[in-house]
């Protein structure tokens, strides 16, 4: 399979919709990625299983990372894994916020800084 054919299949599947924060395409002025949810550098796979819709955001402050504090705790948590995981057990949307609602909702929320304000922005004329 083609890389512009697993693009094409991310993106479908995604919906045009960023699989962490939620923000769609048509609400970015930057393309979304198609990254690695576990990284080439941790043995990741560059397979349909393996990659996921990110906004230029999400995929910059997620990197290589597949962990973070969870600012509650303190504890160290994995971040949300979008092909094993489902949004809505770990995320509620509350325009123009995300919230975390378990360690992994909210270590993700906090890692790729999902509220920065120009997030929020984006996200304000969603509803």
């Amino acid at each position: 399979m083609t890389s512009a054919t697993l693009r094409a299949q991310v993106r479908v599947r995604a919906q045009e919709r960023c699989e962490y924060c939620r923000l769609p395409q048509s609400a970015s002025l930057l393309t979304l990625h198609v990254e690695h949810v576990i990284p080439r550098k941790h043995g990741g796979l560059t397979v349909l299983e393996n990659l996921a819709l990110s906004c230029p955001n999400c995929n910059w402050h997620k990197g290589s990372d597949l962990t973070g504090l969870d600012p509650d705790s303190g504890d160290i948590c994995r971040l949300f894994h979008p092909r094993q995981q489902v949004w809505e057990d770990h995320f509620q949307s509350e325009p123009p916020q995300v919230i975390g609602h378990t360690p992994t909702g909210r270590t993700t929320v906090w890692v790729l800084a999902m509220n920065a304000p120009e997030q929020q922005l984006l996200r304000s004329d969603l509803g």
